[in-house]
């Protein structure tokens, strides 16, 4: 009895000997499997230096090199462990590489389908750009204009995009008042970019905000982009400290524009008061630089005190430039002072510019808007000869936000150049 138990557990311990083959074979596929995987860790870590125990991550994700060079050298090492394993079961293995095999040809007839993919893949991606649609100023029926939401065709850069530029140069206008001077980082950007005398431009800077301003250089002006910003809150405040080299995002052109075609054969009178004077800089140099087509040209530019009139370097030249009738003025009397002493609507009823074949640009202070339009009314002007530009409230540029919406009309989408019969259609919210 004792030996057949003997012989009994012989058996059980040859038919458990048989399936304990098998997972000792996975156990050592096993191993080779994670012997790159070992290699290549001791690849990486195998070295004291202090840029890898630092960034070891981007390293690993980086360096697919050494992973391959493991990969081929782990056969090799696990050739010994598994030969015994081979010469027991061929009979298996012969079966799965058969198995093995069959897929192994339907690879190679496909392969050249694969060879054809490439022959179809060139895709000009770079002759989609020119397809985009123009943007184009289109009139409306009650005087104003509507911009399509596309880049205008001759614009590198897109509008509702910011570009990457850099300060180049600032200015202290004023104790308030200061001017930035940008060039974008991109030349093609920069060589074809367009715009007209009153469109504005949103100026932000990083971390802080964006804010809308007029570009108030001629567009003939090709070196720099020019905006005057007035401190008055957290971003222009932000636009304050900025310096030469700082990097700042530009979104611009956006709005309508003074329409000087219509102006051609007329005399034009210019009013800025303040900050104003930055939108009435603009159109008033486009003017002068084809004056041929125009009338008289004169300017009456107003603040509160010598030194808070912006562009004072440029004054003396305006004084002396024979196609401009300029008059300066300031609110109080002030020691020195050798030009007109008063209020902007006042001076202009003293200047009595008439009103035939005349048209009024005018910018500045509500305020002063508000009763400068009256004065120029009592001096015979018509509404639709009547010209100013608002930048009330604006905050997004393309008339999503709704925070510059007059009744139905967007400052930022339908202007910011208006008629004074345009206004008067709208509700008193100015």
């Amino acid at each position: 009895m004792a030996t057949k138990k003997t012989t009994t557990r012989s058996k059980s311990t040859k038919a458990a000997a048989k399936p304990a083959a098998k997972p000792a074979a996975k156990t050592k596929k096993a191993a080779a499997a994670a012997a790159p995987a070992e290699a290549a860790e001791v690849a990486v870590r195998g070295t004291d230096s202090p840029v890898l125990k630092e960034s070891h991550a981007p390293v690993v994700k980086e360096s697919p090199v050494p992973a391959e060079a493991v990969k081929a050298e782990a056969p090799a090492v696990a050739e010994p462990a598994q030969a015994p394993a081979v010469a027991e079961e061929k009979p298996a293995r012969t079966r799965k590489s058969k198995a093995a095999a069959k897929p192994a040809e339907a690879p190679a007839e496909e392969a050249p389908k694969a060879e054809e993919k490439p022959a179809e893949a060139p895709a000009p991606a770079a002759e989609a750009k020119p397809a985009a649609k123009p943007a184009v100023l289109k009139p409306r029926a009650d005087g104003g204009m509507l911009r399509e939401i596309t880049p205008r065709p001759q614009q590198a850069g897109n509008p509702y995009k910011p570009m990457l530029a850099t300060v180049v140069e600032t200015i202290q206008e004023t104790g308030n008042i200061k001017t930035l001077r940008v060039v974008l980082d991109d030349p093609e950007q920069m060589a074809n970019f367009t715009y007209e005398p009153g469109q504005v431009g949103q100026l932000s800077v990083f971390g802080a905000g964006e804010s809308t301003f007029v570009i108030n250089t001629p567009p003939s002006q090709k070196e720099y982009l020019q905006f005057s910003v007035m401190q008055a809150g957290e971003v222009t405040s932000a636009i304050h400290r900025l310096s030469p080299g700082d990097k700042v995002g530009v979104r611009a052109p956006l709005g309508n524009f003074f329409p000087y075609n219509d102006w051609k054969g007329k005399n034009i009178f210019f009013v800025g008061g303040g900050i104003g004077m930055a939108p009435i800089r603009t159109i008033m140099l486009h003017v002068l630089e084809h004056k041929a087509d125009y009338g008289k040209v004169s300017l009456l530019y107003g603040a509160r005190s010598p030194r808070d009139m912006a562009f004072s370097y440029e004054l003396d030249g305006w004084l002396a430039n024979p196609d401009l009738d300029c008059t300066l003025c300031i609110d109080n009397p002030y020691e020195g002072w050798p030009h007109k002493v008063g209020l902007i609507p006042n001076v202009l009823t003293e200047l009595n510019p008439s009103p035939d074949n005349c048209v009024a640009v005018l910018c500045g202070p509500p305020i002063m808007i508000k009763f400068t339009l009256q004065a120029l009314e009592k001096l015979g002007f018509q509404p639709e000869n009547i010209v100013t530009t608002l930048e009330k409230r604006m905050k997004c540029g393309i008339g999503i936000c709704g925070r510059c919406n007059i009744g139905s009309h967007y400052v930022c989408v339908d202007g910011p150049v208006f008629t004074m019969a345009q206004l008067k259609e709208l509700p008193p919210e100015l």
